[in-house]
């Protein structure tokens, strides 16, 4: 019996009570029939009294209650809208304050997902002064000596007085008239690293020069976002992902260095050492070279003793200079441990390594390291069936080999919102049992190549590669060989291997031509056009790889494969140089079999059937890229000049290649649908990014 069903029994007369105790109650589960149904009837009720208000209505009234405000759909792409709750509830909010700058940059913020900065072009115009109206800071001439506002000029935060341009901002080709509304959006991402050794620059060798990339390579650092707290609050250069400047950080760097800010630095002990911020100092740290190009120092280097950093700080116990445009540090004099840095770097989607939401899985780990220690150890106590978690985002300096026993798995995994690295020197060798299965999730690897030999048997094995990065470019094969920049990340010799990446970066690939691969979400990096990005494992170069299935995947170089079992939303950005002996850039063996829909494919190509393919008609179309180097913060994001039948082209009207799953065109869309209902008649918005 439940309360309701007691309620209602207690109700009867004592007399009917007895009675139905004497014939074994069925009065009573009658009632408790009825009061099932009164409980059903009475929560209808009190949804039906929920579903008068956005904030607590179900889900399927949500649109019926948009409707009566005259709400639009928009795509469901990014999380402020993928539910109309939130955008319904804010539609009123929007609308009191319809056509106000900072409306529309919310507005554009929670439909796009982007930072965003609206901008008023006419208050940037110059004009004749009017004793009525006096402007007394627009001029036509700006102030030289005022160097932030040439530092912002023709960006979202310029202050400069311009020139009326008649011409339509929505064109692009234009900005700066009465009527013209522009809204800055940002598609550059900051990513953090944290407590990730600083590398000593191996070029000159004195203990004193590192760079913050646990790579070794130059790389521009980014600040960290600050939200924004109000609605009427415009967006500033703290607010946004935007690569850092020298002299904007040294004016700011208050703002800008520490804990829980865009860059801190310390030196590695129990506890860590702070380095402060009035030991820091900024400046331009490029290579100063000899007549032959070798570098043979770095500009403005701190001088130990004479607390002397571009003529600037005071004297200090430990000065560091930073250069946030190349990001490289020097210490005046040899640091004590090793520097630890915590940074922000720029990127477009959460793929490869990186401190990003992954998931954690619900098992708990067999081992767990960090702090740079052995890998191998831990390797060899879970060859029979394991996990090894990594605890940091640290260096490991080695080149272990794995192995994993027949029948069982074993996880070597970077643990939520952590990156570390594997620099190795040489082989990584992966020896895999029959039915054995090696996961790897959250690594950056870099010097290596992972090698799976062919075994004896023709037993399958499975590899998977999650959320993981094969450094693109020369890497070392430990046996002297010269490095060479299409030297592959992954090398597949057992003909019975089937292999698995999802979302991952990765150096060129050789697989076994009886083996299958599957790519999701993948960069398959050749360095160039005309290098080869996937093949057999022939001397010569010509035999095909195994059975290649893609999706969402941007392949740089050119691909021969003994069938593409599916390839969607792809991008191949290959060529044939002069006098190559491949047949086509993009050559199957078996054209019979799998097709290929939805994707760029270059000209000559020798593949399945197409469905939906550009380009078609002879047109001469070509993706082109902010940038293929990796690293880069624009590295494989299309510009926004390629044709729409690349932007658009994928089968969802998303973008293809890499990208596709950020739903750019639609975000866009989205934005443009706002923008109708809530621009101010007579003004006309254009979108610009700024990144």
């Amino acid at each position: 019996m439940n309360t309701a069903a007691d309620r209602l029994y207690e109700l009867l007369p004592a007399i009917h009570r007895i009675r139905d105790a004497e014939q074994g109650y069925p009065l009573r589960e009658l009632l408790a029939l009825i009061a099932e149904q009164v409980a059903a009837m009475e929560e209808n009720l009190e949804q039906l009294y929920d579903d008068q208000f956005i904030e607590t209505c179900a889900p399927w009234v949500a649109p019926y209650i948009g409707d009566l405000i005259g709400y639009r759909n928009l795509y469901g792409v990014v999380p402020k809208v993928a539910s109309p709750r939130a955008d319904v509830a804010n539609t009123i909010r929007y609308r009191r304050r319809k056509g106000t700058a900072s409306m529309l940059e919310q507005m554009a913020h929670d439909v796009t997902d982007w930072p965003a900065r609206a901008v008023e072009f006419f208050q940037l115009l110059g004009w004749t002064q009017n004793m009525n109206h006096l402007r007394a800071n627009v001029h036509y001439a700006p102030d030289l000596r005022d160097w932030e506002k040439l530092h912002w000029r023709d960006t979202a935060f310029d202050k400069i007085a311009h020139k009326v341009d008649v011409r339509r901002i929505s064109t692009g080709a234009a900005r700066h008239n009465i009527n013209n509304i522009g809204l800055y959006l940002w598609r550059v991402r900051a990513f953090p690293l944290t407590r990730s050794p600083a590398v000593a620059d191996p070029d000159i060798g004195d203990g004193l020069r590192f760079r913050f990339n646990p790579l070794g390579t130059d790389m521009v650092l980014y600040n960290k976002p600050e939200t924004e707290a109000e609605i009427s609050h415009l967006a500033e250069p703290r607010n946004v992902p935007m690569p850092l400047a020298r002299r904007w950080l040294k004016a700011h760097l208050d703002d800008y260095y520490g804990p829980g800010k865009s860059i801190k630095i310390e030196l590695d002990g129990n506890p860590p050492q702070l380095i402060t911020r009035n030991n820091i100092c900024i400046c331009d740290l490029s290579d100063i070279k000899d007549g032959s190009g070798k570098v043979i120092a770095w500009a403005h280097q701190p001088i130990a003793g004479s607390g002397l950093c571009w003529n600037e700080l005071p004297s200090a116990t430990q000065l560091v200079a930073i250069d946030p445009v190349l990001g490289r540090i020097a210490f005046a004099s040899a640091p004590a441990a090793t520097p630890l840095v915590s940074f922000y770097y720029g990127y477009t989607i959460a793929i490869g390594g990186g401190e990003y939401e992954r998931g954690d899985p619900a098992s708990v780990p067999d081992q767990t390291l960090q702090g740079g220690a052995a890998l191998q150890p831990k390797l060899n106590l879970v060859k029979n069936g394991g996990t090894v978690a990594v605890l940091d985002s640290s260096r490991y300096v080695e080149t272990p080999s794995i192995k994993v026993n027949a029948g069982k798995t074993v996880v070597l995994r970077a643990i939520n919102g952590k990156r570390p690295l594997l620099a190795a020197s040489g082989d990584i060798k992966l020896i895999l049992g029959a039915e054995a299965t090696l996961i790897l999730d959250g690594w950056v690897i870099s010097g290596g190549t992972l090698m799976m030999a062919a075994f004896a048997d023709t037993q399958p094995r499975y590899l998977v590669l999650r959320d993981c990065t094969l450094v693109p470019g020369p890497r070392t094969k430990g046996d002297g060989s010269p490095l060479q920049f299409d030297d592959p990340g992954l090398v597949v010799s057992h003909s019975f291997a089937k292999v698995e990446m999802q979302r991952c970066i990765t150096a060129p690939l050789h697989i076994a031509t009886d083996a299958e691969i599957s790519l999701n979400e993948c960069i398959v990096d050749a360095s160039t056009q005309n290098l080869i990005a996937f093949r057999g494992l022939s001397a010569d170069a010509l035999a095909p790889g195994g059975s290649l299935t893609l999706e969402s995947c941007t392949v740089i170089g050119k691909v021969h494969t003994r069938e593409i079992t599916l390839a969607s939303d792809c991008i191949f950005v290959a060529e044939l140089a002069a006098g190559d002996t491949w047949k086509a850039p993009l050559w199957t063996e078996r054209r019979q079999q799998g097709c290929v829909r939805f994707s760029y494919v270059p000209s000559g190509s020798r593949t399945p059937r197409r469905y939906h393919c550009q380009p078609v008609d002879g047109q001469n179309i070509w993706p082109e890229f902010t940038s293929l180097r990796y690293g880069d913060s624009g590295y494989c994001q299309l510009l926004q000049s390629v044709s729409d039948r690349i932007r658009r082209g994928a089968h969802d009207e998303s973008e293809m290649g890499v990208l596709h799953g950020l739903y750019q065109p639609q975000r866009e869309i989205n934005l443009r649908v706002r923008l109708e209902e809530y621009l101010r008649f007579g003004l006309e918005a254009g979108l610009i990014y700024g990144s």
